[in-house]
């Protein structure tokens, strides 16, 4: 993710989440280069930023922060594309842990995160609002793979 990617990733945020981030924030993720690890999914012409993921390293144990597809292109695989492709990367930067947060009614997620083998840590209450909703806490051992 770059500056130049800004415009069509908040645009994807807005149309992703009930409470989408600021371009600011990400803008700070870009800029933060010393744990922050963001990054595009673009169209099989390149011309267009389909989706994005943004994780944070700090030491051995990662967050996943932020992770959405348009809507125009869920349901191809783009979002486990994206998911895969921070874990193949946190494991190369030693990572040994990931973490992160999802609504609880975000099915088509959390089952993705299954078939990834993330597995239940708790729950945070009214994680979320607009609608207020707990979050699920997944976590996933990277440590033997």
């Amino acid at each position: 993710m770059e500056v130049r990617d800004l415009a069509e990733v908040h645009a994807i945020e807005g149309c992703s989440f009930s409470n989408p981030w600021h371009k600011a924030t990400f803008l700070g993720e870009i800029q933060n280069r010393s744990v922050a690890y963001p990054y595009t999914a673009v169209s099989d012409a390149g011309q267009k930023v389909i989706g994005y993921i943004l994780f944070w390293l700090i030491n051995d144990e990662a967050q996943v922060n932020n992770i959405a597809v348009h809507p125009d292109y869920r349901g191809r695989g783009i979002g486990e594309e994206l998911m895969r492709f921070a874990l193949d990367k946190i494991r190369h930067l030693r990572g040994t842990f990931v973490t992160l947060e999802v609504r609880q009614s975000n099915s088509p997620a959390v089952k993705l995160y299954e078939k990834l083998e993330f597995t239940r840590l708790g729950v945070r209450r009214s994680y979320y609002q607009n609608p207020a909703e707990d979050a699920v806490v997944l976590g996933l051992d990277l440590s033997g793979n």
